[in-house]
Parts: C-alpha cells; sequence; structure tokens
C-alpha cells in the first residue's frame, strides 16, 4: 500500500495523519507501518524544543491508525463507517522517539465482536521496542 492509497483508507489529513507508509497488509489479521519522525513535525516547537521528543499520545495515535486500517481491512465495502479508539488497555512507552527515528509499528487484529475489535499494538525503533498495548477500536458512522 502506498501513500495515495493510505489516504484512501483513513480519514485523518495532515496534520495528523501518522502513517507514512504501509509496509504490509493482511486484511483483517496484520498491518506493519511506518512513521517517519521529522525536526518539521509541528508539535516538536513546543514539545521540548531544546531536546525534542515525540508526544507519547501522538505515539499512541500513530499506533491507534494502524489498528484502524487493519480493524478497516476488515469490512465489507458496502458497510461503510471508520474506526475509532474506544478504548487503551496496558499500555506502555518503554523509549522516547526523537527526531530522525522511524517508527515501525505493528498492529495484529485478536478479535472482532460485532462493531468492536481487540488490537494488539507496538512499534519499534532500530529492532528496540518503543511502546505496546492493546487498543479496543469501533467501528463508528460518520454524522452528516
Amino acid at each position: 500500500m502506498e501513500p495515495d492509497d493510505i489516504l484512501g483508507n483513513l480519514p485523518h489529513s495532515f496534520p495528523f495523519r501518522m502513517i507514512d507508509r504501509v509496509l504490509e497488509i493482511e486484511k483483517g489479521k496484520k498491518v506493519i507501518a511506518i512513521k517517519n519522525v521529522s525536526i518539521d513535525e509541528p508539535y516538536f516547537s513546543g514539545h521540548f524544543p531544546k531536546e525534542p521528543m515525540m508526544p507519547g499520545v501522538l505515539i499512541l495515535e500513530a499506533m491507534a491508525q494502524t489498528g484502524g486500517l487493519v480493524f478497516q481491512s476488515s469490512f465489507e465495502r458496502e458497510e461503510g463507517g471508520i474506526p475509532v479508539l474506544a478504548r487503551v488497555e496496558e499500555f506502555r512507552i518503554k523509549k522516547g522517539v526523537i527526531p530522525g527515528d522511524q517508527l515501525l509499528i505493528e498492529a495484529e487484529i485478536l478479535y472482532i465482536f460485532s462493531n468492536l475489535a481487540k488490537v494488539k499494538v507496538q512499534a519499534q525503533v532500530r529492532g528496540d521496542l518503543v511502546a505496546e498495548g492493546t487498543l479496543v477500536l469501533a467501528k463508528a458512522l460518520l454524522r452528516r
């Protein structure tokens, strides 16, 4: 999946799209994606400007977006809706993420029940685990 394909599958846009590329997708099962962390990210101007660090909530958001892609890949086309974060379980940030790092994010569906999915997520930088947890995602219909 290329960046243009991601734009069609993620409801987010700049500056809140936290996935740059999808490396692997196994529909309804697993997605591996990357987020290139650049000093040009808008949050670095205020998040420890002298020693910039990616905010933990944005690491979580990148992981939730990756989880959303794998959950959404299980939808039938005519179903519609978008995955939204409903709950965060057992989430841990183990190391900081700084400009120049590349997050390798893996999301794997543990199970789907009705309009909910439980997804195991983890993020690595150069092979080191930086964050992991379990997310519950819900399929939401957009109000217009």
